[in-house]
C-alpha cells in the first residue's frame, strides 16, 4: 500500500497529476481542492507531499492523492457507501470542502448534494443516511479555514483547461460552458475558473 509521495509534479491536468519520484512518475487522481493548495504546499525544493490511497479494481490499480488527512479520510469513507465509486467520491471533494459536506450531512440537505453532478436524489438520500453514522464521532475533522489561493495553471488557455476540468469530473459539456459562461474570466487562470464553476454548481 502506497501512504505518501512525496515528489516534483512533471504533469498537471485537473484530476491528473503525475509526481516524480526519485526519477519514477507516479500518475495520481486529486480533488480540486487538493490542486488548488497545490502551489503552497511546495517545498523550497520544488517537492510536494500528498496523502494516497490506492484503490484495486479488477482492471486496474488508480491511486488517489489528497492535500490533508481529511480529505483522505473523507475520500475513505465515501467510497465505502453503496453505489458510490472513487470518481464520485473525488467530484464530491472537489465540489465542496470537508467542512461543507459536513454541514450538508448535518444539515440534512440533499439540494445541495443533488447540485454535484453524479449525485441524484437516490444517492443523496443515502450519503444523508449512511455518512451522518460514518461522521458521528468520526475522527475527521472539518478545516474550517477558508481554501488556499488557487496557484498558476501551468499555461494553456485557462477557460479551455477549466472546461476540460468540469466534465472529467462529470459536467455535461453544456453544463460545463453554462457555469463558466458567467464568469468573467479576464486575468483568472484556470484553477481561479473551476473555484468559481463549482461554487456556482452548488450554491
Amino acid at each position: 500500500m502506497i501512504g505518501q509521495l512525496r515528489g516534483r509534479i512533471i504533469e498537471k491536468q485537473p484530476p491528473r497529476l503525475v509526481i516524480d519520484v526519485g526519477g519514477v512518475g507516479y500518475e495520481v487522481e486529486a480533488p480540486l481542492s487538493t490542486f488548488f493548495t497545490l502551489g503552497q504546499a511546495s517545498r523550497s525544493d520544488g517537492e510536494v507531499t500528498l496523502l494516497t490511497q490506492m484503490v484495486v479494481r479488477e482492471d486496474a490499480m488508480l491511486l488517489y492523492g489528497f492535500a490533508t488527512n481529511d480529505e483522505r479520510s473523507l475520500f475513505r469513507e465515501l467510497i465505502k457507501v453503496s453505489g458510490v465509486g472513487a470518481k464520485l467520491a473525488l467530484t464530491v471533494l472537489s465540489g465542496m470542502s470537508v467542512a461543507d459536506f459536513v454541514a450538508t450531512i448535518e444539515a440534512d440537505d440533499a439540494t445541495r448534494l443533488t447540485g454535484l453532478p453524479g449525485v441524484g436524489k437516490k444517492t443523496a438520500a443515502r450519503l444523508l443516511v449512511e455518512m451522518r453514522d460514518k461522521l458521528s464521532g468520526s475522527s475527521i475533522a472539518p478545516a474550517l479555514a477558508p481554501g488556499a489561493p488557487a496557484g498558476a495553471s501551468g499555461g494553456g488557455d485557462a477557460k479551455a483547461v477549466a472546461r476540460q476540468a468540469l466534465m472529467s469530473l462529470g459536467y455535461k459539456p453544456a453544463e460545463s460552458e453554462r457555469l463558466l459562461g458567467g464568469i468573467d474570466a479576464d486575468g483568472m487562470d484556470s484553477e481561479t475558473l473551476i473555484r468559481e464553476a463549482l461554487r456556482r454548481a452548488v450554491r
